[in-house]
């Protein structure tokens, strides 16, 4: 048979058909239902026929977008009064609070501190009705819900705190003025305002994302019998602009493959972005529908209000339906802004079956529509949405809700491309909202022009009702909580000492010195369990695939096929139980698993250990935002840069030579940064890091901090730990040797010079130490500068207290009091890392690193290129001592030549 001319090839023309008569007469009943009622018909008969297949349990590919119109009709939504609601009390509670919130980011418009009405307008009921009915407070299982509130909408969340009586209006009058003490973030802060918000949220993209992990991370958690959290449930309410976002859709299969039907997205589609539409030229709705539907989740639309169902009705030949389709997002949000007579020309206009349903309808049931009547502004319809989501097994929800920016505020602010940046209304127009609201504020209550707060009182019905339904839901929300836990048990000093005696003649690279003590620390009877390996891919070059077979890889499917290294000691295992958290290559996601792992002492009362080994070149460079939301939602762990340096990965070139990741480390105030040399060191600091985030912290001691330590994939020796040094090694700086101790001969009055050396670049000053004594009479100690940073937050807070009229003395310049001689520090970064400390640096101060890019070469050829190794250090210490007058100027050349720098 011979194919018609122009036929499109399909994947079924490879596939046998076993009755070409039965097809035939299937596409032949379509071509007939197309001739005589139309393509429309025909359309709308398969996709009932593609529903009933899927209702049927047959195997199909589904459609990506469906119409736009709402997934749940009107005669199959639930009502509200099912769980005892009352709509009206409901209507009366998000009146007020619809108005606190404007009129607390108007009153501080006064103070020149700005803030954001509209995105709260808009979304208000998709809050107010999961407060009402869904969300889930503490005080049942100490986790509840999870909720991630879009930031913009934070005045909302305030107002609704106001009502039930967590805030004041003092509080509310401080809205983005916390320098006293007593006022209120802008938006979600957990360090800002620690018993109210859980989740950082206003770094657009990070909020979906962490949502996606810490929905995992609960099955995670219930998988491994840490805590059975499985009635918890993750929200997310995130707006259509933010999707753009990379991060936003970035795990979205991620969910989907692991059945994540604990956790619904709430998207806010009120077309807008911050200054305009979203698609102007096309449909976001759609657009996010077949996004969700194409990556297996559950997609619940909805669009319309009841004002909608008489035009639907009416629509018998579908032209509305297709009417709808078309128009563009930006001529959607401008019929909202129109009058009667422009939609009926310009919507109802373009169609003659549209023209005659416009016979129908009056003005005021038109503007009705396309200017109230939105399915996110009626409780109902989003209660309908909520339900289906929790009730929908197997799959995510998300929900995409429409509304209007700005709703309830007035013409000069609904839907205007400029509402995100209008921060107050006037008083008529506070008025005019009063009005439309039907509350109970007389003009008398506008002093001098100012707004007042509104509140039924502590006693009114609004309050009891919406401290009853609270108080059926677990308590209040959004809440954070950190239970009274008890500091775990510090691990036996042994796993810690077993470092002190160093390698011997062993090379070991201090990345292999980190997994050997976390390996030993996982079989902690006490707290072994609650250890969160994490690795975004290339565990094998951390020397971590030795952890699998112990450890196993956290899967919710367990293991289903027989891995193809089974037959070897360390096999690739997989288990529903598994500790580690073997991400794939996404540092994103990585950092999105250790911030749900390091936040989970709050989140569900039980304390975790994450740590989380990536190439240092790819964690702060790549995902510092999510280093900054960590500390922000002061979440606690190791995080570990590994491979680190910008010579030591020898070969990999540009990308992968990181020089400056403790310098952007540094900027983080709730990072404590780490540089260590020799493995003891890396145990001091562990075993401190234990002690102070998850043990008895001293008096005054923050434990809301994470760590960063950098690790090298050198194998060198590593030696026996000095005494006395532990001190020196957690605040920064200590000396490791002298010239005497290393046994090097000198003269009584040979000059002298102190390398201070972090990293592996200890290992260049010892080997310059040598050169400098043997072959140029120059005596050098070397000390190991475990953190410049923390030296430098020393001396920071120094400053700080003798401006207070406190003496103090930074501890850089007590660990070096009594040298006279110069100092010449070197690192494997840029200069910048080391130069943090010199203004307190008394002696002589020189620095040498590795500034500018990377190269691929061999780290001999890499360190000289830099002028970082130890012949370069040998040429810099005596140009040092030369301008000093100490050696011989010609000694300089003379180093030079005999080096060939």
């Amino acid at each position: 048979m011979t194919d018609p001319v122009g036929k499109i090839p399909s994947e079924l023309d490879q596939l046998p058909d076993r009755d070409t008569e039965e097809t035939a007469e299937w596409a032949a009943s379509l071509d007939a239902v197309t001739k005589a009622a139309g393509p429309h018909r025909a359309a709308y008969l398969m996709r009932r026929t593609l529903q009933h297949a899927e209702g049927a349990g047959l195997a199909l590919p589904k459609l990506l977008e469906t119409d736009y119109v709402n997934t749940i009709p009107t005669s199959a939504e639930p009502s509200i009064a099912e769980t005892g609601g009352d709509e009206e009390m409901e209507r009366r509670i998000t009146a007020w609070n619809r108005w606190n919130a404007a009129a607390m980011v108007t009153r501080g418009a006064k103070h020149g501190v700005g803030g954001h009405i509209a995105t709260f307008a808009s979304a208000a009921w998709l809050y107010e009705t999961g407060f009402n009915h869904f969300f889930r407070g503490k005080e049942q299982d100490g986790s509840g819900d999870q909720l991630y509130i879009q930031g913009h909408a934070s005045p909302g969340i305030y107002a609704r705190a106001f009502l039930d009586g967590r805030l004041n209006e003092t509080h509310l009058d401080n809205f983005r003025q916390e320098s006293g003490g007593n006022g209120l973030p802008s938006y979600p802060h957990p360090r800002r305002l620690p018993w109210l918000w859980e989740f950082p949220t206003v770094s657009m993209g990070l909020g979906p994302l962490s949502a996606i992990y810490q929905a995992r991370f609960n099955r995670y958690l219930t998988n491994r019998g840490i805590k059975d959290v499985s009635a918890s449930h993750v929200w997310a309410f995130l707006g259509d602009g933010e999707m753009d976002e990379p991060e936003s859709t970035a795990a979205l299969a991620l969910a989907a493959r692991e059945g994540l039907d604990n956790l619904t997205f709430v998207i806010n589609c009120n077309l807008q972005r911050l200054d305009g539409p979203v698609r102007a030229n096309f449909k976001i709705v759609q657009e996010l529908e077949a996004q969700f539907r194409g990556a297996g989740w559950n997609v619940v639309k909805t669009l319309w209000g009841n004002a909608w169902d008489e035009l639907f009705a009416l629509d018998t030949t579908g032209a509305l339906v297709r009417r709808l389709r078309e128009v563009p997002d930006a001529q959607v949000q401008t019929y909202q802004t129109r009058d009667a007579a422009y939609i009926r020309q310009d919507f109802f206009g373009k169609d003659p079956a549209l023209v005659e349903m416009a016979k129908l309808l009056s003005d005021d049931k038109i503007l009705e529509c396309f200017h109230l009547s939105r399915g996110g502004h009626e409780p109902r319809k989003v209660y309908a949405a909520y339900k289906a989501a929790l009730e929908f097994k197997g799959a995510p929800t998300v929900i995409l809700a429409q509304t209007v920016k700005g709703f309830t505020l007035g013409e000069g602010f609904a839907s205007k491309n400029a509402n995100h940046q209008m921060k107050k209304l006037s008083t008529d127009e506070f008025k005019n909202m009063r009005d439309l609201l039907e509350l109970p504020i007389s003009d008398a209550q506008f002093v001098d022009g100012v707004v007042p707060y509104g509140h039924p009182g502590a006693d009114s019905p609004e309050v009891r009702y919406l401290q009853e339904r609270r108080a059926a839901l677990g308590g209040p929300a959004p809440a954070r909580r950190v239970h009274p836990v008890a500091p775990l048990p510090a691990p036996a000093d042994k796993v810690f000492a077993s470092f002190d005696k160093g390698s011997g003649s062993q090379n070991v690279a201090t990345t292999m010195a980190f997994v050997r003590l976390v390996k030993d620390l996982v079989r902690d009877k006490e707290t072994g369990k609650r250890w969160v390996p994490i690795v975004p891919d290339e565990a094998r070059t951390f020397g971590m695939e030795s952890l699998f077979p112990s450890l196993g890889i956290y899967s919710p499917k367990g293991q289903t096929y027989e891995p193809v290294d089974r037959d070897q000691l360390m096999y690739y295992k997989e288990a529903v139980n598994g500790q580690i958290l073997n991400e794939g290559i996404t540092e994103a996601g990585s950092m999105a698993d250790f911030i749900a792992a390091s936040t989970s002492y709050a989140t569900h009362g039980e304390t975790m250990i994450p740590f989380y080994i990536f190439y240092s070149m790819f964690g702060w460079q790549r995902t510092a935002d999510q280093m900054w939301q960590l500390g922000d939602q002061l979440g606690r762990g190791f995080l570990v840069g590994a491979t680190a340096g910008r010579t030591t990965l020898t070969g990999e070139g540009l990308q992968h030579a990181d020089g400056h990741s403790p310098m952007i480390a540094a900027t983080n105030p709730a990072a404590l940064s780490y540089d260590p040399a020799f493995a003891y060191e890396i145990a001091a600091i562990v075993k401190d890091g234990l002690r102070k985030m998850y043990g008895e912290a001293a008096e005054g001691e923050d434990q809301d901090v994470f760590y960063y330590l950098t690790v090298y994939n050198e194998p060198l020796p590593q030696p026996a730990k000095p005494a006395g040094v532990d001190e020196g090694i957690l605040k920064g700086l200590y000396r490791f040797n002298t010239a005497e101790s290393a046994g090097l001969t000198l003269t009584a009055n040979a000059p002298r010079i102190q390398l201070l050396g972090s990293g592996t670049a200890i290992h260049w000053a010892l080997k310059a130490q040598r050169l400098l004594a043997e072959e140029w009479g120059v005596g050098a100690d070397v000390w190991s500068a475990t953190s410049w940073t923390e030296l430098r937050r020393d001396a920071l807070e120094a400053d700080a207290a003798l401006l207070r009229g406190e003496e103090r003395v930074p501890y850089v310049r007590r660990a070096l009091e009594g040298v006279d001689s110069p100092v010449l520090a070197v690192s494997d970064y840029m200069r910048q890392v080391p130069d943090q400390i010199a203004q307190w640096v008394e002696q002589d101060w020189s620095s040498l690193g590795a500034d500018g890019f990377g190269l691929s070469d061999t780290r001999e050829a890499a360190r000289r290129h830099f002028g970082v190794d130890a012949e370069s250090i040998v040429v810099a210490a005596l140009a040092q001592l030369a301008r000093r007058g100490e050696v011989p100027a010609s000694a300089v050349k003379e180093a030079r030549d005999r080096y060939g720098l």
